[in-house]
């Protein structure tokens, strides 16, 4: 059986884990952490970053950050994992649930404008697949409105919008180094981004359990005191120690991925009609974060899924949308016609991709796929 997703391994993240635990510090910013935030921020250029153990924690910073009140309302799209919801509804907001686009799964830019009311607080734009939302209109509506952008970037690490990192656009962006990322944390794992530097320092505070104990370590006070809202946002060093190790192979992790998506994607073309296989925009470089096709509906992917697995491939498909859930009903409102959002969410089925596969299994997946074809429709 090809599994669906394999912890990302390279091997030196046993001597990094190694190391930390004899250092003798294992919780808190220690050695590793700060190494993988001085890479990070070199990487994102003018963010600051602090990392967290998950990447809900870091949506849930932002909501404290940018003081979301009940009442307020929150414009996202659906299609989307609950955290990016949760984060919002935690501080009394409202979701604001508008369509997606077809060919990448985003937010459908275009759509964002009419869910604007006075209550509107925020836009979080969710980077599905690490292919990014179209930003420059995205961010010219929260200018205009006087809206804060929170980019839900947590599949988006290498991947860019013209040229800038995904996460560093917005005035607050957050990534994910869970078990499915392309880089992980060994488990869980997250990033908080900051790009507008006026929440810098209250981040730190937030991060701290609503303390300055930061400033202690920094020598800038003699003791700490709390001074905020905030909770335990800080990662282990474990978590961090193995990351690092993920951080220092970026490139060759992010190169081998690509060379697998390029593979299906050459491999299925020819199997498979344009619209059912992903799109990405001209203005985009992806991180290969995940390979999806799409399916006539509903029934015909759990019969692909059915099929798959009996021929020893994992697949499986992604979100429910948020808004026909029951608490997305409890929390939130769709706002103009769900024209995509549950159609092509019933579509998509994810095939397996994972930094330790060969190219011998993406052949086996696309042979498992055109087998399939061939049999339902006698091809």
């Amino acid at each position: 059986m090809i599994p669906f997703n394999k912890t990302s391994y390279v091997g030196t993240e046993d001597e990094y884990v190694i190391d930390a635990i004899k250092r003798g510090t294992l919780s808190g910013d220690g050695f590793y952490t700060k190494k993988c935030r001085t890479w990070l921020e070199n990487h994102l250029e003018n963010s600051s970053v602090l990392l967290t153990p998950n990447c809900t924690q870091a949506l849930e910073m932002a909501a404290i950050l940018i003081d979301i009140q009940p009442g307020d309302e929150v414009i996202m799209p659906s299609y989307t994992f609950v955290s990016t919801a949760n984060a919002f509804v935690l501080r009394g907001a409202k979701i604001v649930f508008v369509d997606i686009r077809p060919d990448t799964m985003n937010i459908d830019e275009t759509k964002i404008e009419a869910a604007i009311t006075d209550k509107t607080k925020a836009i979080v734009p969710v980077h599905y697949a690490g292919v990014a939302c179209e930003m420059d209109l995205i961010m010219e509506l929260a200018d205009r409105y006087d809206l804060f952008v929170i980019e839900d970037a947590a599949q988006g690490v290498m991947s860019t919008y013209k040229g800038k990192a995904l996460g560093s656009i917005g005035h607050i962006g957050a990534y994910s180094f869970h078990d499915t990322k392309n880089y992980t944390s060994g488990g869980e794992g997250g990033l908080l981004i900051i790009n507008d530097p006026t929440f810098k320092e209250r981040a730190e505070v937030v991060r701290e359990k609503g303390t300055n104990r930061s400033k202690l370590l920094e020598g800038i006070v003699d003791k700490y005191t709390w001074i905020d809202i905030g909770s335990s946002f800080l990662p282990s060093e474990l978590q961090s120690a193995y990351l690092y190790a993920q951080l220092e192979s970026a490139d060759i992790i992010n190169k081998k991925r690509l060379e697998l998506w390029n593979l299906y994607y050459e491999g299925l073309k020819n199997i498979l009609e344009d619209n059912y296989l992903p799109s990405i925009p001209e203005n985009c470089v992806h991180n290969a974060h995940m390979f999806y096709i799409k399916l006539n509906d509903v029934k015909e992917r759990s019969q692909f899924i059915k099929y798959t697995k009996e021929h020893g491939v994992s697949s499986v498909f992604h979100y429910i949308p948020l808004h026909s859930s029951p608490a997305g009903l409890c929390f939130g409102d769709f706002v103009g016609e769900d024209k995509y959002t549950t159609k092509e969410s019933e579509k998509l089925v994810r095939l397996p991709l994972f930094y330790n596969m060969n190219e011998e299994d993406v052949m086996k997946v696309i042979n498992v796929v055109s087998a399939f074809r061939q049999e339902k429709y006698k091809i």
